[in-house]
């Protein structure tokens, strides 16, 4: 099988498969989506999709056909069963998603069928892509139908760079909330690198979530999941404008184009296009048609709305509804404002030829756009690329993605049809001036953003995060080798290690118990300490209880909370501190806090006190930390003592007590001409700034974000990994003895 370095993944390709007369035909789409891939730079790249025939009614022969067929016109089938194509498609994405999404949450349902045949569904297409793609990748998914489709590609194939567009919007987060699989969707994207949205306030809805949901905050658009930053954008998709523009010189627009203007005559033309859809706010529209012609009767006779509804899941019960809902309301305003010479409405539920819906564009007076949730609405903007010499006038929602790149036009409240006849009245009574002056500035607009750079702005955007993804992170498989041979080679070595959240994933409780080290830990760092001439210093924020519980038995040196003790050759130390004189009117607000914030609490030490609230709902701890921070800034104002926010954590301690001092401190102590040093958080930034000019320090962050270490790697597991590797292959073999005097409950977690 062939492989590619630029993976296109929609719901459909841009090739459809039929059977006509028992032979297969395929028919090439002429879409924007299309257009835009077809416009990236690769030489290499495929298209994964349903081909839009059901394997139900192919052969083998027929499915090898299809799969030679499209190969050749750059594509790739996955082919999917009806019952699949109906559960999936009709059903998860179109059923649940797609009305939750536009805010129409009293039609979604969430049958557990449906989330069965979407996970199947997006993980066939996963193992597609790790089919056809080079191990590095570039894979563009498309839209709704594949929200975690990001994650299953990223765990089939983790070197990928994933990009991710969704082309609906993404709600608030009260919305998002009432789906039953929300936290499996926000992480199955969360598998992207770059997640791209129409506009900016859908990406922060996204982020949004995913700090309420996930407990996952952001900064700048950025958020960081399992050793990874994810960037979360506004890319607004333009038109192919250049093919709207070349439409109006053919000879069947112009055709098209003459007989609009032989049968309106000087009748004012308002023209509305759309897919029939509950979205679309087509009710409410002509609503808003029937007042206007109500409020202002001498439009009677001169003014006609021609409204074209494009058939669109014609088999679904609530479709059926709405188009008998309309037809009912055109019917009524036919003949209650109607005569024998004119009809007010014109409605036909079919779609045009494309030259056809170009002339109607060109002609239109008025082009209403009345969407009560639009993810952008490219039809606002083929209008105004229609427009030459006639002028016209654009009414647009305001609910539409659009109305951010087009503040010329009337931006009305889709739900108010007062403001939607006024707006008509105020187009119809526009001067020729005014309506070409708001044209041409919307039309500069876009022609540059075109559908065209729409995609090669996402793709560069994607490289880019890419690049800076690797660029200080993940240690490769040469520098990997060249850290164990230099530690193997090494005379006198010290190996530096913060404890939680760098040997040991992060749990959520501050409880020494929940945290002890597994067998796989104590294995490491026994095989370390085995080694002649090496020393091993664990140097965490834990109390010197539990680290000296922990360790029973392994000769390492241990620092417990940040440095305030320090235990050499069995020995603990202790700082002098007058930090226990601050500690009752600290706890005292800590103690208010945990009153007020249920799932908190404080941890108290000798030399510092924290404020955990891990276990407390996303969005309420993080306004409840930042008012706790800066409450005991001010109190501790002038004082000897830090107020830092950590990891779900707010933590006072006095300011001499860092973990740097430590670092100077074993470096001093322990002579060594191979260093390393491995933390995840801001107070492991202090070690490895003090290390940053020693030639013989290698400094390693766990997990992602800006840092002062030189490397990093994702997670705990490959920290301990690479500890492994530095060892003599039987050293990691051996399992350590258990001490006996560990406490019973610590011997049970060791165990598990």
């Amino acid at each position: 099988m062939s492989k590619f370095s630029t993976v296109i993944i929609s719901n459909r390709l841009p090739v459809s498969v039929a059977r006509k007369d028992g032979k297969l035909v395929y028919e090439a789409s002429s879409g924007g989506l299309a257009t835009a891939m077809s416009s990236l730079e690769a030489d290499d790249k495929i298209w994964i999709g349903w081909p839009g025939i059901d394997a139900d009614t192919l052969s083998d022969d027929e499915r090898q056909e299809i799969i030679d067929e499209l190969k050749k016109q750059g594509c790739f089938p996955v082919f999917l069963t009806a019952k699949e194509v109906e559960l999936y498609y009709e059903g998860y994405a179109n059923d649940t998603l797609w009305p939750l999404f536009h805010y129409f949450q009293n039609v979604a349902s969430y049958p557990l069928e449906y989330w069965e045949a979407y996970q199947v569904v997006n993980g066939k297409f996963a193992d597609a892509a790790a089919e056809v793609s080079t191990h590095d990748a570039r894979v563009w998914i498309q839209d709704y139908h594949f929200l975690l489709l990001p994650g299953l590609i990223r765990e089939r194939s983790p070197g990928l760079t994933i990009g991710f567009f969704l082309h609906i919007p993404f709600p608030s987060f009260e919305i998002f909330r009432m789906l039953p699989q929300r936290k499996e969707l926000l992480a199955g994207l969360l598998g992207a690198d770059v997640i791209g949205f129409h506009v900016y306030d859908y990406a922060q809805h996204f982020l949004d979530s995913c700090r309420r949901l996930l407990g996952i905050p952001s900064s700048n658009g950025t958020l960081e999941y399992e050793g990874r930053m994810v960037k979360a954008s506004a890319y607004p998709i333009g038109i192919d404008y250049a093919k709207f523009r070349a439409q109006l010189d053919t000879r069947e627009t112009k055709a098209a184009l003459k007989q609009l203007d032989e049968s309106y005559g000087k009748q004012k033309l308002i023209l509305s296009v759309d897919r029939l859809d509950y979205s679309k706010g087509i009710p409410e529209r002509l609503e808003a048609f029937r007042l206007l012609l109500e409020e202002y009767p001498e439009y009677l006779g001169k003014v006609k709305l021609l409204m074209i509804a494009v058939p669109s899941r014609t088999g679904v019960k609530a479709y059926q509804e709405l188009r008998n809902e309309i037809e009912m309301t055109v019917s009524r305003i036919n003949g209650t404002y109607g005569t024998v010479e004119w009809a007010p409405i014109s409605y036909q539920f079919q779609n045009r030829p494309f030259s056809e819906i170009v002339a109607l564009y060109a002609h239109a007076d008025i082009m209403l756009v009345t969407p009560i949730r639009d993810g952008m609405n490219l039809v606002a903007k083929e209008y105004v690329a229609s427009k030459r010499r006639k002028g016209g006038a654009l009414i647009l929602s305001e609910m539409a993605g659009a109305i951010d790149e087009m503040p010329e036009a009337l931006s009305i409240n889709p739900n108010n049809a007062k403001s939607v006849v006024s707006a008509i009245h105020e187009a119809l009574s526009m001067s020729m001036h005014e309506q070409k002056q708001r044209l041409t500035a919307m039309q500069k607009r876009l022609s540059v953003v075109t559908v065209q750079n729409w995609g090669k702005e996402f793709m560069y955007d994607l490289e880019v995060t890419s690049t800076q993804q690797g660029s200080i992170k993940q240690l490769s498989l040469t520098q990997r080798q060249r850290l164990v041979t230099r530690y193997r080679t090494a005379s006198k070595r010290l190996i530096i290690l913060d404890y939680d959240g760098t040997l040991r994933s992060f749990v959520k409780t501050p409880s020494p118990l929940a945290a002890a080290p597994t067998l796989r830990i104590r294995r490491v760092l026994k095989a370390l300490t085995d080694q002649p001439n090496t020393t091993v210093a664990i140097v965490s924020g834990r109390t010197r209880r539990a680290l000296s519980s922990w360790f029973v038995g392994l000769p390492v040196v241990l620092a417990a909370e940040h440095g305030a003790w320090k235990r050499y050759d069995r020995k603990w130390h202790e700082v002098e501190s007058e930090f226990k004189k601050d500690k009752k009117r600290i706890r005292a607000v800590m103690d208010k806090y945990v009153s007020r914030t249920h799932g908190s609490e404080i941890e108290e030490k000798d030399h510092a006190l924290v404020w955990h609230y891990v276990n407390v709902e996303p969005d309420v701890a993080y306004k409840r930390a930042m008012e706790l921070h800066h409450e005991l800034t001010e109190l501790l104002a002038g004082e000897d003592v830090t107020v830092n926010e950590g990891r779900n954590i707010v933590e006072v301690k006095p300011s001499f007590v860092a973990k740097s001092n430590v670092v100077r401190e074993l470096t001093q102590r322990y002579k060594a001409d191979f260093v390393l040093c491995a933390g995840d958080d801001y107070t492991d930034e202090d070690m490895f700034r003090v290390l940053q000019d020693d030639p013989s320090a290698l400094t390693i962050k766990v997990g992602s974000g800006d840092t002062a270490a030189r490397h990093s790697v994702g997670k705990p597991a490959e920290l301990l990994g690479l500890l492994e590797e530095m060892q003599p292959p039987s050293s990691t073999l051996l399992l350590p003895s258990v001490p006996k005097k560990i406490p019973r409950k610590i011997l049970r977690w060791l165990r598990k």
